[in-house]
This record gives C-alpha cells, sequence and structure tokens, in this order.
C-alpha cells in the first residue's frame, strides 16, 4: 500500500486536480486538518473547526500525533492519498507543515507538489469569492512554491520518500489529472 502527500499553496488547484484525479484512481483521500478535527470531536475537544485555532499549541501537537497515527493504520490496508499544507506562510515566517515527529510516524512513499505560475495563482485567489485567501503580490507567492520545494525535498530526505512536481495551468485540468493518475499508479 501507498501513503502519499499532496500539497500546494493557496490558489494552485490542488484539492481541484486531486478530487479530479480521484474519479480515476483507487485511493482513500484524507484531508490532514478533516482528520485532526474528527479526532478532536471524538474526544470533546471542539465542537468545530472555528474552535481548533484557539486550543493550545501542546493540545494541537497531541492531534497532529493522533491524526498522523490514524493515517498510518489506514494506509495499512489501503492506497491513501493525505491532502496537507506542506508549509504555512504566517506573519513571523514561514511555519512547517508537517514537523519531523509526524513525519516519522507518516512514512509517506511520496509527496507530489502542485505548482501554477504565479500569476495564474494570483488571478485564481482573486476570482474565487466562497474563500477568503490572502492577497499576497506574485513575488511572495512564487517565494512560498520555493519554499514548498524546499521543504518537501527536507521531508523526503527525513522520510525517504520521492518528491514529484507538477505544474497546473489554467485550462489544463486534463493534463495535470493524467499526470497525477500516471503517478500515483507507478
Amino acid at each position: 500500500m501507498k501513503l502519499v502527500v499532496l500539497t500546494g499553496i493557496p490558489g494552485s488547484g490542488s484539492t481541484t486536480v486531486l478530487n479530479k484525479t480521484l474519479e480515476n484512481v483507487d485511493y482513500l483521500h484524507i484531508n490532514y486538518g478533516d482528520m485532526m478535527i474528527e479526532i478532536a470531536k471524538e474526544k470533546n475537544i471542539v465542537d468545530n473547526r472555528d474552535e481548533m485555532r484557539k486550543l493550545s499549541p501542546d493540545v494541537q501537537k497531541e492531534l497532529q500525533l493522533a491524526a498522523a497515527k490514524k493515517i498510518k493504520e489506514k494506509s495499512k490496508t489501503e492506497n491513501v492519498i493525505v491532502d496537507t499544507h506542506c508549509t504555512i506562510n504566517t506573519p513571523s515566517g514561514f511555519l512547517p507543515g508537517l514537523p519531523e515527529w509526524i513525519l516519522k510516524e507518516l512514512k509517506p512513499n511520496q509527496f507530489i507538489i502542485i505548482e501554477a505560475n504565479p500569476d495564474e495563482i494570483l488571478i485564481r485567489r482573486l476570482s474565487d469569492d466562497t474563500r477568503n485567501r490572502d492577497k499576497e503580490m506574485t513575488k511572495i507567492i512564487a517565494l512560498h512554491q520555493e519554499v514548498n520545494r524546499a521543504t518537501a525535498m527536507a521531508y523526503a530526505t527525513l522520510t525517504g520518500a520521492t518528491v514529484k512536481i507538477l505544474e497546473n495551468h489554467d485550462n489544463e485540468l486534463e493534463i495535470i489529472v493524467s499526470k497525477m493518475v500516471e503517478t500515483l499508479t507507478i
């Protein structure tokens, strides 16, 4: 069985690509944040997603680890693709989305990064009125993608996983989905 981590900065289209890809492959899709919320609700720690960010960092770390263990367990019996952030751009700097203790538990086989041109990402963000996304300039968007690449390679160094970078350009969904399917079925 295979455990794959899929990531892309906001506006890269990673969720759209993943949803279309899942129509063509036999993978269980797990959103890491959703798994944390599910566990927190089971433990009666929170009632909804908005309460998660109010939890202490220690409780959040416990939930991260519990989610990693649950995901790893599922990957023993079926192929799993985990949708999460490689890095998060915070006001104090970039934060790794998968700390070392999480990577040691997950032991993914592969990281897939979905990227797009910074101009495409900016336009997607500005056009998406269903989300409240940061309005970063293309220079910051490009930097965030570079940081994601470097971080994914660091993650790969710690886990022995491979890193695949796929480009998701406007009006080319079928092309990237084909590449995703090929990558996941190798």
